[in-house]
C-alpha cells in the first residue's frame, strides 16, 4: 500500500490527480484545500475507491501547523504539491499575496517535511513562465528570466527547493507543464471560457491578437506524466511535460468557434496584452519521454471535442457559474 497526500487537492490538477491515484485500490490518499469546490469540478467523487480518500479544508497560509499535524499521523511516502497562486494578470495587483502563497507558506512547509523519514518523494508543480520568453525549444537546465510577479514567486521557490535538495537531500522533483485543459478546468481559463460563450452567443476577447504560442496537454495525459514522476522520477530532477505541437490562442480560440455554431464572428481580437505577457513556451519534453516512457495519447482536437462534450453535459449548472476568475489568499 502506498499512502500520498495532495495538497491543493481542490484544483483542477490536483483533482484530476486524485482520481488517477485511486485507480489503483491499493494506494491510500489524503487531500488538503482552501476551498470546497462545486462537485462538478472534481472528477475523483465519482472514483469506485473513494473510501480509500479523505479530505481536509485547510489554507497553507493559515493553518500549517493542522496541516503538518495529519502529515505526521498519516505519514505519506509521497507528497504532490498543486497549492499555488496562480493567475499572471492579478499578480500584478497584490504581489504580496503571490509571494506569501508561493514562497512563504511553501518555503515553511518544506522546512518541516525535509525532517521526515517516511517521505520518499515530493512533486512540486511548477510552471514554464520561470523561463521567461522563450523563442527555440528548451530543456530543463534553462536560466530563469521571470515576467511577472506570479513567475517570479515560483522562480525563488523553485530554487530554494533545489537547494533543499542539494544540501538536506530532500527528495524534492520538480514538473513544468504546457497549458493543461480538458473536462473539469475552471471557466476562466481560454477553452472551457471559449466554449461557454459561443455556447450563449457571447462574444470573447482575446489579449494581444491572440498571437501568443503555447503547446497544450490534455488533462489525462498530464496527470499520467505526474503518475510517472512522482513514482519513479529522481530526486533533485525536473521533468518538461508538453506536447509537440505549438498553435496561438488565436488558432484554438477559432478551432473551438468552427466546432459551435461557426461562432468567429463572436471573437474580438484585442491590441492589448497583458502586462508583462510571455508570447511563446517551447518547452523540450524528451527527458520525461525517455526516461519515463510518456507519450501524450490526446490531440487537440479530439481534446476540445471532449471539453465541449463534458460542457454541455452539465450546461445547466455551468451557465449559473461566473467565467471571471475571482481572487481568494
Amino acid at each position: 500500500m502506498a499512502k500520498f497526500l495532495i495538497i491543493g487537492s481542490n484544483s483542477f490538477s490536483g483533482s484530476n490527480f486524485i482520481n488517477k491515484i485511486l485507480s489503483n485500490k491499493n494506494n491510500k490518499v489524503v487531500g488538503i484545500s482552501r476551498s470546497i469546490e462545486n462537485q462538478i469540478f472534481l472528477p475523483y467523487l465519482e472514483n469506485k475507491n473513494l473510501n480509500n480518500f479523505k479530505f481536509y479544508k485547510l489554507n497553507l497560509n493559515k493553518n500549517l501547523n493542522k496541516i503538518i499535524r495529519i502529515i505526521k499521523k498519516f505519514k505519506p511516502n509521497y507528497v504532490a504539491n498543486f497549492a499555488a497562486q496562480g493567475m499572471v494578470n492579478e499578480s500584478w495587483i497584490t504581489p504580496e499575496d503571490w509571494y506569501q502563497t508561493n514562497i512563504v507558506s511553501n518555503t515553511n512547509l518544506i522546512n518541516n517535511l525535509k525532517e521526515y523519514k517516511f517521505l520518499k518523494k515530493y512533486l512540486h508543480v511548477s510552471t514554464p513562465e520561470v523561463y521567461g520568453d522563450t523563442r527555440y525549444k528548451i530543456k530543463e537546465n534553462l536560466n530563469f528570466s521571470p515576467s511577472t510577479p506570479y513567475a517570479n514567486s515560483r522562480a525563488a521557490f523553485d530554487n530554494h527547493l533545489m537547494l533543499f535538495n542539494k544540501v538536506f537531500k530532500f527528495p524534492a522533483i520538480i514538473s513544468r507543464a504546457a497549458n493543461i485543459y480538458g473536462p473539469g478546468q475552471k471557466l476562466y481559463r481560454i477553452i472551457p471560457k471559449s466554449i461557454i460563450h459561443f455556447k450563449k452567443n457571447k462574444k470573447i476577447v482575446v489579449d494581444g491578437m491572440g498571437k501568443s504560442l503555447r503547446a497544450f496537454v490534455y488533462i489525462d495525459d498530464l496527470t499520467e506524466a505526474y503518475y510517472r514522476i512522482l513514482l519513479h522520477g529522481k530526486p533533485g530532477n525536473t521533468y518538461h511535460i508538453s506536447s509537440n505541437e505549438f498553435y496561438s490562442i488565436k488558432n484554438i480560440v477559432t478551432k473551438i468557434s468552427t466546432q459551435i455554431k461557426n461562432s468567429k464572428s463572436l471573437i474580438v481580437l484585442a491590441k492589448n496584452d497583458r502586462l508583462g505577457k510571455d508570447h511563446r513556451y517551447f518547452l523540450n519534453s524528451d527527458k520525461v519521454r525517455n526516461e519515463l516512457n510518456w507519450m501524450p495519447k490526446v490531440n487537440i482536437t479530439n481534446g476540445i471535442i471532449k471539453t465541449r462534450e463534458w460542457i454541455e453535459l452539465n450546461f445547466k449548472k455551468l451557465n449559473k457559474i461566473s467565467t471571471k476568475y475571482i481572487h481568494n489568499k
